[in-house]
C-alpha cells in the first residue's frame, strides 16, 4: 500500500481568496523572501517556463511528483503558451470542456477527484499537489492531508475562495507558523 498524501499548497489573501472574481492572481505579491524560502522547500512547484530564470532548471521533484488543477487554475498558463506547464511532474487537469489534444503529457479528465485521488493515493510516488482552484479543493477536502497556505498581506474582498463547496466543517492542527519580513506567512496545517 502507497502512503501518498494530498497537499494543498495555495497563496491566498487575508480574507481566503485565491483569485479574484474573474480568476484573475495578479494582485499576489511575489516577495523576494517568500519565493526564496518556497523556490528552496518546494522547487516543484515552479512552472516548468519559470524554473530555468529562478535558478531551479536541475532542481530535482522534492515532495510531489503529481500535480491537480481545476480548469480555471489551468486555464492562465494555456494562455500564455504553456499547455504543460507543470512539465516536471504528472499534471491532471479536472474538466468536462477541455480537449484533451490540448497537450499529450497532461491528463484532462472529468472524472470524479475524490475517486481519481484516492486511486493516485493507492500508486507508488511522492506527494500529490492540489494546485487549485477552490471548487477542487473544495471537492477533495475529505482527502487533502495537508494545507500549506502562502497568506499574503491584501485584502480583496471577493473572489475564488481557498474552498467552494459543500459545508463539511473538518480539523486541521497548525503544525508550522513562518512569518516573512515582507509581511506575508507561510502556515502549514495537518488533517486533524
Amino acid at each position: 500500500m502507497a502512503n501518498r498524501e494530498l497537499t494543498y499548497y495555495v497563496a491566498t489573501s487575508i480574507d481566503g481568496y485565491i483569485a479574484g472574481p474573474a480568476g484573475q492572481f495578479d494582485a499576489f505579491p511575489i516577495p523576494p523572501d517568500v519565493s526564496a524560502a518556497m523556490n528552496e522547500a518546494r522547487p516543484e512547484t515552479v512552472p516548468t517556463a519559470y524554473r530555468a530564470p529562478a535558478g531551479l532548471a536541475d532542481a530535482p521533484n522534492r515532495l510531489y511528483d503529481t500535480v491537480l488543477m481545476g480548469r480555471g487554475t489551468y486555464l492562465p498558463g494555456l494562455a500564455e503558451g504553456h499547455p504543460s506547464p507543470y512539465a516536471h511532474l504528472r499534471q491532471y487537469v479536472f474538466s468536462s470542456t477541455l480537449d484533451p489534444a490540448i497537450a499529450e503529457d497532461v491528463v484532462f479528465t472529468a472524472a470524479d477527484p475524490v475517486a481519481v485521488v484516492r486511486d493516485l493515493k493507492r500508486q507508488q510516488g511522492k506527494g500529490i499537489w492540489l494546485c487549485g482552484g477552490g471548487r477542487l479543493a473544495g471537492a477533495l477536502i475529505g482527502e487533502i492531508d495537508e494545507i500549506v497556505v502562502k497568506r499574503y498581506p491584501l485584502v480583496f474582498g471577493g473572489g475564488i475562495p481557498m474552498f467552494a463547496g459543500t459545508y463539511v466543517p473538518t480539523g486541521f492542527t497548525l503544525t508550522d507558523d513562518r512569518a516573512f519580513d515582507s509581511g506575508a506567512a507561510v502556515q502549514t496545517y495537518r488533517k486533524a
